[in-house]
C-alpha cells in the first residue's frame, strides 16, 4: 500500500486479470505519480483490465484526469480495458461529466458491477 497525507493508493481487490485501483482523498498531481508507480508495476507484470474506482475521491484534479486517459490509452494498445466506478460527491461526479469522461470511459455505479461487465 502507498499512503500518504493525501491519498491512499492501493489494489483493493485483484480478480485475474483485473485490478482494481482505489484512490482515497483527493485524486490530483501529489497523488498522480504514486498511481503510476503501482500501475505500471501491474502492467510489467502482464495485468491489462483496470477498474478504477474513485467512489471514495473527493476530488479529480487535472493531473489525474490526464492519467486515467493514459491509463485507457496504454492498456487498450494492450488488448486491454479500464472502466471506472461513478465518485460519491456530486462535486467529482460533475467533474467527469463537464469533461465528458463519463462518455469516454464505461462507468459503473460499483466495483461489482465493473468486474461484471468485463
Amino acid at each position: 500500500m502507498i499512503s500518504d497525507d493525501l491519498m491512499d493508493i492501493f489494489i483493493a481487490q485483484q480478480v485475474s486479470p483485473i485490478a482494481v485501483v482505489k484512490p482515497k482523498g483527493n485524486f490530483d498531481s501529489v497523488s498522480v505519480s504514486e498511481a503510476n508507480t503501482r500501475i505500471d508495476a501491474l502492467v510489467g507484470e502482464g495485468i491489462v483490465n483496470f477498474v478504477v474506482d474513485l467512489s471514495d475521491t473527493l476530488f479529480l484534479g487535472s493531473a489525474a484526469m490526464a492519467m486515467l486517459i493514459a491509463l485507457l490509452k496504454r492498456v487498450r494498445a494492450l488488448d486491454g480495458n479500464a472502466r471506472l466506478v461513478w465518485p460519491q460527491r456530486a462535486a467529482a461526479q460533475h467533474v467527469l461529466k463537464l469533461t465528458r469522461l463519463d462518455r469516454v470511459f464505461e462507468m459503473a455505479d460499483t466495483v461489482d458491477t465493473a468486474l461484471a461487465n468485463f
